[in-house]
């Protein structure tokens, strides 16, 4: 089972949303899960996992980590061109480096460097930026490429966005 997470965010409190998936080119949704954080740390520039990490953890509480191959996040594991840890390389070492970690972000992170891969899907002539952990960039770019869906973002991390929304 693959795992796609992400976050929204209201005055005090955090909404994580997990849905998983049983391949990349998955058409549906197989489970979705929430969980709610209160209070969330503020937001701190440079340090955006010390907000987004805690509600990621509550949600994969509800989850038997043993099912999952793969996690993606909304963002980055890796950052700027001295690859410093972003949320996705946080989350990886807090699931004691078991799972490897995709981050997917669409706006270009300043400074990106040779660990992001640029993926352009369907007639888009602008791209999903992939960085990875515990799996090589270029498979995490080709897998992110093969995922269901004829527009640039694929249809179930369009779903994970639309139930994370949803959830505030």
């Amino acid at each position: 089972m693959i795992l796609a997470l992400d976050v929204a965010y209201a005055e005090t409190q955090g909404y994580a949303v997990a849905v998983a998936f049983p391949t990349w080119d998955a058409a549906a949704v197989a489970a979705s899960y929430a969980a709610t954080v209160s209070p969330i740390a503020e937001y701190e520039p440079g340090a955006f996992y010390k907000r987004e990490l805690p509600c990621l953890l509550a949600v994969l509480a509800q989850i038997d980590l043993a099912t999952v191959s793969c996690v993606v996040v909304d963002g980055y594991v890796t950052l700027g061109a001295e690859a410093r840890a972003g949320l996705g390389q946080h989350l990886y070492e807090a699931l004691g480096s078991r799972l490897p970690v995709v981050g997917v972000a669409k706006t270009r992170f300043a400074g990106v460097a040779p660990q992001v891969a640029a993926v352009l899907r369907g007639q888009s002539q602008s791209p999903l930026y992939v960085t990875s952990v515990g799996l090589p960039v270029a498979e995490a770019a080709r897998l992110v490429a093969t995922m269901h869906g004829d527009y640039r973002f694929p249809t179930l991390l369009k779903v994970l966005d639309d139930l994370t929304k949803r959830t505030r």
